[in-house]
């Protein structure tokens, strides 16, 4: 376990979560929200989480946490910290099956997770990014203190870019 809140843990995810992550990434709201990732097996789901979570965490140090339900151990998302090539710092990152959408999950799982990305992983600046048409994600950002920036080109296409309120760009 990586990190625990009052009401979830947040673990590396492994192989063995393959038929959850086959969920998640087949979720309508997730392929709305975020991206078709073209996952459709079981084994595609272990490349994927080889690929895409594995090969972050051996690279950086951090990456996208499975986050579970504290009592009954059921996945209900990811939540983590993701580097892309197209922004400068990390952001934070965060899905959830859509049953589980409004619960506060992602927001209690998002300051968990920018909490131990600056004060025990040492990272000096998270920021977040979001779809301009994903309103829940835009609440959850600021939900964990970083205000809206500009718009900025991603690998997904334009996206909000969130920053900490004190950030001033050079």
């Amino acid at each position: 376990m990586i990190l625990e809140t009052e009401r979830l843990t947040l673990s590396l995810v492994q192989d063995t979560d393959a038929p959850f992550i086959l969920k998640l990434l087949n979720d309508p709201t997730f392929i709305q929200n975020i991206r078709d990732e073209g996952i459709h097996t079981l084994d595609e789901a272990k490349a994927h989480i080889r690929v895409k979570y594995t090969c972050s965490y051996q690279k950086n140090g951090f990456g996208m946490y499975l986050v579970s339900l504290k009592n009954s151990r059921e996945h209900v998302g990811l939540c983590g910290i993701v580097k892309r090539d197209s922004v400068e710092y990390p952001d934070i990152g965060y899905a959830f099956l859509a049953e589980y959408s409004g619960k506060g999950y992602a927001s209690e799982s998002a300051n968990a997770v920018m909490q131990y990305g600056i004060h025990i992983l040492g990272i000096g600046r998270i920021v977040g990014i979001t779809s301009i048409h994903n309103h829940g994600s835009i609440k959850v950002l600021g939900k964990t203190g970083l205000v809206f920036s500009k718009i900025i080109a991603t690998e997904d296409g334009e996206c909000m870019l969130f920053v900490p309120p004190d950030y001033k760009p050079v």
